[in-house]
């Protein structure tokens, strides 16, 4: 275990034993309940965040952010009906022994969702990424792996059955050409394709009611990749699979151009039958030598989340909207973009930018 993550450990550890309540005293002004996103957004539409956490939180000067910041929580209390762990349910936090899991963030969180009255989605079972060292490293036989993946998996969703309402069971299986991840994803790598399909019906076993899905990024429009997802997802629900859902993350930047078939690739997938999402919203920039965004680029950020979230009310059964986060403060874009960031809705004290009034008012139009 890393240094910072052992410390990490022990601080949330004791930080849970203190209950986490929405309606701390020493929290940014917001102007009231009924000038809020999820107050906005129409009956049965859930509007969501990721909860930060994990990740690369550990590096940055500041505590955990769920854990210790007060002010954080009442936002994320006040303005969402739907949180999704950043990193808390990912394999190499929930998961960090062979034996051991490590349940007390996630609890947390599903804990918090429910005094808050928000829905979760559960991220993520099948991943090639963020893995613990004792999987990736491990001399397992096929069997052996099998065994872990599904024991894994009826564990945390069997824990949580009833109280997550959408879970991302296969996270980014294909690259951009539409061709599997068979040397990075050691789920596909040793146990071939068919490990997919396992993994949705272990899910379904473990929580019946829970809706799974398929999450990606770059799959906003119809591409190889976007056409990897509808074929394999056609093939497995005429094969009994129970898939519910498809879920574009909507990752953009500024330096690109808006992916205008959004609309009708989310349409094409709920031609399948299928729940579609958009899971991991945010929209980055190139900042000036100032590091500061200019007027335009606010203007365009607030157009692209505005444009996504459209697309997304207008597919009847797009009723998920998750932003990654809401506040620069804990973006995860300027650790993995040098020289970019302000993706997010809120400046780091909480002041809201163009962009989520983009949204409400948006989320507003349609109630």
């Amino acid at each position: 275990m890393k240094p910072a993550r052992l410390i990490m450990t022990l601080f949330t550890a004791v930080t849970l034993s203190v209950p986490l309540a929405s309606t701390a005293s020493a929290a940014p002004e917001t102007d009231g309940h009924h000038h809020t996103l999820r107050w906005a957004a129409p009956k049965g539409f859930h509007i969501g965040s990721a909860v930060a956490g994990g990740g690369h939180h550990e590096e940055q000067p500041y505590p955990d952010p769920f854990t210790s910041d007060r002010p954080y929580r009442r936002v994320l209390a006040a303005e969402f009906s739907s949180v999704s762990p950043e990193n808390q349910m990912k394999w190499e936090y929930i998961h960090p022994e062979r034996n051991r899991y490590n349940f007390g963030t996630a609890d947390a969180i599903v804990r918090f969702a429910k005094q808050n009255r928000q829905v979760v989605r559960g991220h993520t079972l099948l991943w090639h990424s963020q893995n613990p060292e004792w999987l990736e490293q491990g001399k397992f036989t096929a069997d052996e792996l099998r065994a872990i993946l599904r024991e894994h998996i009826k564990t945390v969703v069997g824990r949580y059955a009833g109280r997550i309402q959408q879970w991302d069971v296969a996270n980014e299986i294909f690259t951009d050409s539409g061709a599997l991840r068979t040397t990075e994803n050691i789920w596909i790598r040793e146990l071939g394709p068919g490990i997919v399909a396992d993994a949705f019906r272990w899910a379904h076993q473990a929580d019946p009611k829970a809706k799974l899905f398929f999450n990606d990024y770059n799959v906003e429009s119809v591409n190889a990749k976007s056409d990897a997802y509808y074929a394999l997802i056609k093939d497995l629900r005429a094969a009994g699979v129970p898939v519910h859902g498809f879920s574009a993350q909507g990752h953009l930047s500024l330096d690109y151009g808006f992916p205008d078939d959004l609309e009708r690739n989310l349409k094409r997938f709920a031609s399948l039958g299928l729940e579609t999402a958009m899971t991991e919203v945010d929209v980055r920039m190139t900042l000036p030598a100032s590091g500061v965004p200019t007027e335009a680029q606010l203007r365009q950020q607030a157009d692209y989340y505005q444009r996504m979230l459209t697309a997304c009310l207008n597919v009847r059964t797009c009723r998920s909207f998750t932003i990654w986060g809401f506040t620069d403060k804990y973006s995860w874009v300027p650790v993995f973009f040098q020289g970019q960031g302000a993706a997010t809705v809120m400046w780091n004290d909480y002041t809201r930018k163009p962009a989520y009034h983009a949204l409400r008012s948006t989320l507003a139009g349609r109630r």
